[in-house]
């Protein structure tokens, strides 16, 4: 029998407070406490730094990997403000770096960024109090400023001084990720590879530098898409893919529902077919989403329905043969989409897959439109790509049969 707890009583209620909020439920906002929740913690901070890039403010974002597990991201963006902020009568560093739900991202009309990565207001506070140390040095309106942290305390408030970089602005940060915060704090080169290689592609002309430090040398490796999705998709699909890569773009007013805020969906996909490669890949204000959500429903909705609807049209189908499913599709598509709304619905902090009803159904109509316009100007490919899925569903019926009937005689 368990043995009795002492009284549950009123007293027995208490509240996190400051920077014990993360720090003590860092998976809340990271999504766990382990490596997962460290990188995570990372793209947080490259999130400000890419929003600034996105809109024309820099074209360089410089990432460095220290030997002792610190990490500092630079941009050349507009510097964080963190001086006295009349509004809310505190200093700007005290509502960034130390209050969870604050940022420049809340208004809604766009004023500060049309399309942001970081919304949530929660990055750069929850960073700072997951860190061992925490470093900020900001260069704005003429004066360099800087600030120092630890284990998510302020130490010696907010020094300020004339810039020593003439016009330049930007921000660096510089942190440890805290081993009493995180099980595991060694992130592996690969993790910076993969993302700076993911936003390159979708932020088109911006370069993303990674530095590692090995045996106090630093080996730099440069991510640059001059035309985004369409070159990535090209390089995936290589000489002899069955179609010619495609890029459409369109854009689109509309709202989750009736009595909800009406918001922009700007949306382009990069489409190849391929009989060697299959890749699908979801970007949303620059998030990879590696679960999905609206874009994936909306590409598996609208590529079943306008292929199958060209099989029919072109009595392809056998007499009496099912319909194909997305899996025959996806065999040999390699698709790509990158697409920015100025209100998304996130499943959660982490931003790997989002559920807004508005964007699945803008994204259908846009797959599907274009994918009938595509088969009627590209004969010649549509039929490709038409026999290619139909070998899929064939060899797979085939598989599926041969399957069973081994089960069939196994029991």
């Amino acid at each position: 029998m368990a043995q009795k707890k002492p009284s549950y009583g009123n007293e027995s209620i208490s509240a996190l407070k400051g920077a014990d909020r993360v720090r003590k439920r860092p998976g809340v906002i990271f999504g766990s406490d382990g490596l997962e929740g460290c990188e995570h913690a990372v793209f947080e901070i490259m999130s400000n730094a890419i929003d600034e890039a996105r809109e024309g403010h820099g074209d360089l974002i410089i990432v460095t990997r220290f030997e002792d597990k610190s990490i500092q991201v630079e941009d050349f963006g507009r510097g964080c403000p963190v001086d006295w902020n009349e509004k809310e009568q505190r200093y700007n560093w005290e509502l960034v770096f130390c209050e969870l739900y604050a940022g420049g991202k809340y208004g809604g009309d766009g004023d500060n960024y049309e399309y942001s990565l970081g919304l949530n207001g929660l990055g750069s506070c929850a960073t700072q109090y997951a860190s061992e140390y925490f470093d900020a040095t900001i260069y704005r309106d003429g004066s360099k400023y800087t600030l120092h942290f630890e284990k998510g305390e302020n130490i010696g408030g907010l020094h300020k001084e004339p810039t020593d970089r003439g016009r330049k602005t930007g921000s660096t940060f510089r942190w440890k990720p805290d081993l009493e915060v995180f099980t595991d704090i060694d992130i592996p080169v690969e993790y910076y590879l993969d993302v700076m290689k993911r936003q390159a592609v979708v932020n088109s002309g911006v370069t993303f530098r990674f530095r590692n430090q090995v045996n106090g040398r630093f080996e730099t490796t440069d991510f640059m898409y001059e035309n985004g999705i369409v070159d990535y998709v090209a390089e995936l699909a290589g000489e002899d893919s069955l179609t010619h890569p495609q890029f459409w773009q369109s854009e689109k007013k509309g709202r989750d529902r009736e009595d909800k805020p009406e918001y922009k969906v700007k949306m382009s996909a990069a489409v190849c077919f391929s009989n060697r490669v299959s890749v699908i890949e979801y970007y949303h204000n620059s998030s990879f989403l590696e679960h999905g959500g609206s874009p994936d429903k909306a590409a598996r909705s609208a590529f079943v329905s306008a292929i199958d609807a060209y099989l029919r049209q072109n009595n392809k189908y056998q007499k009496n043969e099912s319909k194909i499913t997305f899996n025959d599709i996806q065999d040999c598509l390699i698709l790509v989409t990158n697409c920015f709304s100025t209100q998304t619905s996130y499943e959660n902090q982490t931003k790997k897959a989002i559920r807004n009803k508005f964007i699945q159904d803008a994204m259908t109509d846009f797959f599907r439109s274009n994918l009938e316009v595509y088969f009627i100007e590209n004969k010649t490919e549509a039929e490709k790509i038409a026999e290619q899925v139909l070998i899929n569903k064939r060899s797979r019926e085939t598989a599926e049969k041969a399957r069973l009937n081994i089960k069939k005689k196994l029991t």
